[in-house]
């Protein structure tokens, strides 16, 4: 699933948004990144039982067609099926995501995000104003998270907003257009309390893509 990643934007795209990050933080002192991956979480747990699941189905089919519902055929049946269904789930993920509750999901991308955020610095900049903005992939969701010192004079609620932008881009195909539009509505918000310094610098990376293991 993370390798989706890695193709999601052409070379130009990832150009394109990384340049349009630059211009918007020539306006602000805060820090944009945008992230994409390919999953939130590798959601082995679901794997184990949907495999166990569909192996033993399998098996207990062909058991009973074959040989007569006997355990003897069935018990072997089931462990050579069982790795084989467990790795068909990760080339369906259309199949495996519908097998996740959205309370599961949603848990996974706020846990991603919030580690993302402290793996990647960005709790680190000098006025407390990062923000990251997350794609996963595999989940169909988008999160922004920002730091203390926006969180203190924007609302939460205002980036439902840069949510909604994203994700209708998304699938609408226009993926890359739409997260430089949501880009630039953060430099905006952000221009308003949080003019550049006279020092101003870069500090986080304009893009990240997350690499497959």
């Amino acid at each position: 699933m993370k390798n989706r990643a890695e193709r999601f934007f052409t070379p130009e795209e990832r150009q394109r948004i990384v340049e349009t990050v630059q211009s918007v933080e020539q306006r602000t002192s805060g820090e944009i990144v945008p992230m994409l991956v390919g999953a939130a979480d590798d959601y082995a747990q679901a794997e184990v039982v949907a495999g166990g699941c569909f192996a033993l189905a399998t098996a207990a089919l062909l058991s009973w067609q074959l040989w007569n519902a006997s355990l003897w055929y069935f018990l072997p049946a089931f462990l050579l099926l069982y790795l084989p269904c467990r790795w068909l789930l990760r080339w369906l993920p259309a199949v495996k995501r519908s097998l996740l509750s959205a309370a599961e999901i949603d848990a996974a991308v706020t846990n991603k995000a919030l580690a993302a955020f402290v793996e990647r610095g960005l709790h680190h900049t000098r006025d407390a104003t990062g923000i990251l903005i997350l794609i996963c992939l595999f989940e169909h969701r988008v999160q922004v998270l920002a730091d203390r010192g926006i969180n203190a004079v924007v609302p939460q609620d205002t980036w439902d907003e840069i949510v909604t932008v994203i994700s209708e881009g998304i699938h609408r195909g226009q993926a890359c257009d739409a997260l430089c539009r949501a880009i630039e509505r953060c430099g905006d918000l952000l221009a308003e309390s949080f003019p550049p310094r006279p020092d101003n610098r870069d500090e986080l990376p304009n893009l990240i893509v997350e690499r497959a293991d």
